[in-house]
């Protein structure tokens, strides 16, 4: 596949396949006349995704001809009026977000809330694209940074690679006590880090996964292969994969969807978060940042330095997760 638009594709690609094969359009729908009511639609959309291109290397025309596809297909399927949206990344924008640790309580509001409007599956499988990581409180001793690594398992801090120093933090992600925030514990938050030098792209065997001007790293789901590379490839264990079809209720479903966000995915496509852009690309928070009943979750652009987050990155001590892998995740942790 060309790696910019308008780049000619020298490889063998699906249409390539299916013309040298002897296959048409109008032969695979053809197949369709057999089907009555909504399962004629499905198929005549479904068989016209197979012939379309990666939606970064589509015209306007192919984009709103995809675009018109999906309304018509999802609107049939979830029983009401469902609307894709193709706003392209604004000019002048670098999103960035900043979460503050001390004030998060461990609720999972965030991630209800991020369920809710980006239509995830709810149960076989079960997706939720932000994890909170419950944390012991423990003490480090200055006069021990030169002690080195704890030997065991959990997050390592300070020193080196021979010796022990501070203490070991172990996580739990299954925490279910009565109430929130537990004593001795804090919570850490974790979804994809939109970074500026993704893996997860760079693995990417057919490009379907890519960074946009405004910084989120999006995947088109019609050109996912399901390889599942770039989930290995996440060290921050973001991305999520349909190992079976999506199990989405009619009633549930967010009909406000964006084509390279919340629109409702298929059996083996990736999936991850995107900063809710089919509200940040209209002028909303993200849906988390908005639900956090504490206000522990700030975002912005990152090239206005009048803007929230950048105050923040001034002002406040911040620090990236595994900062040391030359990622450069444009999601930020502080502390008051």
């Amino acid at each position: 596949m060309p790696d910019q638009p308008g780049e000619k594709d020298n490889g063998t690609n699906r249409r390539d396949f299916l013309k040298e094969t002897g296959l048409s359009v109008a032969a695979l729908t053809g197949a369709a006349t057999l089907l009555t009511g909504s399962q004629e639609a499905e198929a005549r959309v479904t068989w016209a995704e197979w012939f379309q291109k990666s939606y970064r290397l589509m015209t306007n025309e192919e984009q709103k001809d995809a675009i018109a596809r999906l309304e018509e297909r999802h609107s049939q399927e979830f029983g009401k009026k469902v609307t894709v949206d193709g706003s392209p990344a604004m000019k002048d924008v670098l999103f960035g977000y900043a979460l503050n640790i001390k004030k998060c309580i461990g609720c999972r509001t965030c991630v209800h809330a991020c369920v809710k409007e980006n239509n995830q599956s709810r149960y076989n499988p079960e997706l939720q694209w932000i994890r909170v990581i419950k944390m012991e409180k423990g003490e480090f001793l200055a006069a021990n940074m030169d002690k080195g690594y704890p030997k065991d398992y959990g997050i390592e801090v300070g020193g080196n690679a021979y010796e022990n120093a501070g203490v070991t933090l172990e996580g739990e992600h299954y925490y279910q006590p009565e109430t929130v925030p537990e004593k001795d514990y804090f919570y850490f938050p974790i979804q994809c880090m939109q970074c500026e030098k993704p893996p997860c792209v760079k693995v990417c065997p057919v490009r379907s996964t890519y960074r946009e001007p405004d910084g989120i790293v999006v995947i088109d789901y019609n050109w996912c292969i399901g390889c599942r590379m770039c989930i290995s490839a996440c060290p921050y264990w973001a991305r999520r994969s349909n190992w079976g079809e999506p199990n989405l209720p009619a009633e549930e479903m967010n009909p406000k969807t964006h084509y390279l966000g919340n629109r409702p995915r298929m059996n083996g496509a990736t999936e991850k978060c995107t900063f809710c852009l089919q509200r940040v690309r209209n002028g909303r928070y993200p849906a988390c940042v908005e639900a956090c009943p504490v206000g522990a979750r700030k975002f912005g652009n990152l090239l206005d330095p009048d803007s929230e987050v950048r105050k923040i990155l001034a002002r406040k001590g911040v620090f990236r997760l595994k900062a040391e892998l030359n990622t450069y995740p444009k999601f930020f942790y502080f502390i008051d």
